[in-house]
């Protein structure tokens, strides 16, 4: 029996992502650019320590469609250095395509430049590819281009629903044509991976939904998990997830996940990687978390209390907050939010070590304003001075006692 081939899944770098940071006087570039370029050479690092065969990176390279020439530059350097360490495959993702068809993806470069040991997979195909510990069939499945799956396709009258249920069974066709593609190429021992970037039915979603462009597709799950396959290697969606964890009769069909946090929205997801041993009819594989940037929300109750500011400042001993990005809710009332020092809490913060401070939001709590009713000209001054208070949610006890002491003030005189 063959040995498995030891496989690298990784997906969504995403480089060029700047929230949460500031500028590095060292590399003139953000430092929070600069965690998802770390994180790509905990990558590399584990690749070349595990003896990788096949690299397969499941698309969206960049940020932004048109990265600037320093993040082409960064991103450049690490393909190399895992091309030299083993086949790589780029797979395009929707943030590698172009507004417009006619244009080149940011990584049609390495097609263009032919550049040794790297697949630029921008169509629907299947390769049989040499590794040194043996062959692998590869069925490329990229990001569904409506205008090149739907080419031949009469759409005139069609509804958007219409067009998009004719694009999903294009997208199910290409899927059947790639297994068909594989079972051909392969022997009897060859294993058999799908790369794909696309939603799949029944996936948790993370923060991708943020940064999706245009309209997607979501394609059936059982146009994934057939026997033809050994492992499907996905992109597209953040969050790691395996979507045959409970089913022994379908090969792993795992998103990877990005490898850094892109915003909140993945507070709680791990981040990292998988590493497959893949072999036909007995893929194993793990996930390998990355030392991600840890973001932080905090919330602390101050309201009611004389001391916000001492509370607030006890919680946040309370945390480990050294190189973390923070978000500070802190919950008032419009009495407490004027005791509340915002000086003191950033400069604890900075003690603390924190990254970023992402922001200390107040979270004020006011009542609805009561309606007059009537022309504010029509009220008495007490009547007015009682809407006054309350307007700023001043406590019922205090503000009768408040109202006591002006009723005598303005009889007094």
């Amino acid at each position: 029996m063959r040995e498995p081939i030891r496989v690298l899944h990784f997906a969504d770098t995403h480089i060029g992502m700047e929230n949460y940071g500031m500028t590095d006087p060292a590399t003139g570039l953000s430092s929070r650019a600069l965690d998802f370029l770390a994180r790509m050479d905990e990558v590399i690092d584990y690749a070349r320590e595990g003896d990788v065969d096949l690299v397969i990176f499941a698309g969206d390279a960049f940020r932004s469609r048109s990265p600037n020439p320093t993040y082409q530059r960064e991103f450049a350097a690490r393909i190399r250095q895992l091309s030299r360490l083993a086949p790589t495959v780029l797979l395009v993702g929707n943030h590698d395509l172009p507004q417009n068809a006619a244009k080149a993806s940011t990584v049609e470069i390495y097609r263009t430049l032919d550049v040794p040991g790297v697949w630029v997979a921008e169509d629907y195909e299947a390769r049989r590819i040499k590794t040194k510990r043996g062959p692998v069939i590869i069925g490329a499945a990229p990001y569904p281009i409506r205008a090149r799956l739907l080419a031949d396709a009469d759409l005139r009258g069609k509804t958007i629903a219409e067009q998009d249920e004719a694009l999903l069974g294009a997208l199910h066709e290409r899927l059947r044509a790639l297994s068909c593609q594989a079972d051909a190429l392969a022997d009897a021992e060859t294993p058999r991976l799908l790369c794909g970037h696309f939603s799949v039915a029944g996936a948790i979603w993370g923060s991708e939904r943020g940064l999706m462009l245009g309209r997607d597709v979501v394609v059936d799950f059982a146009a994934l998990a057939v026997p033809c396959w050994d492992y499907v290697a996905l992109g597209h969606i953040h969050r790691h997830q395996n979507l045959t964890a409970s089913r022994d009769d379908a090969p792993p069909v795992v998103y990877a996940g990005s490898l850094e946090r892109i915003d909140f929205g993945e507070e709680k997801d791990d981040k990292g990687f998988c590493w497959v041993e893949l072999a036909r009819g007995g893929t194993t594989w793990e996930f390998v978390e990355t030392a991600a940037r840890k973001l932080m929300t905090l919330s602390v109750d101050c309201r009611h209390i004389d001391n916000p500011t001492g509370k607030a400042l006890a919680e946040v001993k309370r945390h480990e907050l050294k190189d973390a990005v923070l978000r500070l809710v802190i919950k008032l009332t419009p009495e407490s939010e004027t005791l509340l020092n915002d000086g003191l809490i950033v400069k604890e913060l900075k003690r603390a070590g924190v990254f970023h401070i992402a922001g200390i939001s107040k979270d004020v709590d006011r009542r609805a304003r009561a309606r007059l009713g009537v022309s504010p000209e029509g009220l008495t001054a007490m009547q007015l001075l009682a809407r006054y208070f309350e307007k700023r949610d001043v406590e019922a006890g205090r503000r009768e006692e408040l109202l006591r002491l002006a009723r005598e003030i303005v009889e007094g005189e």
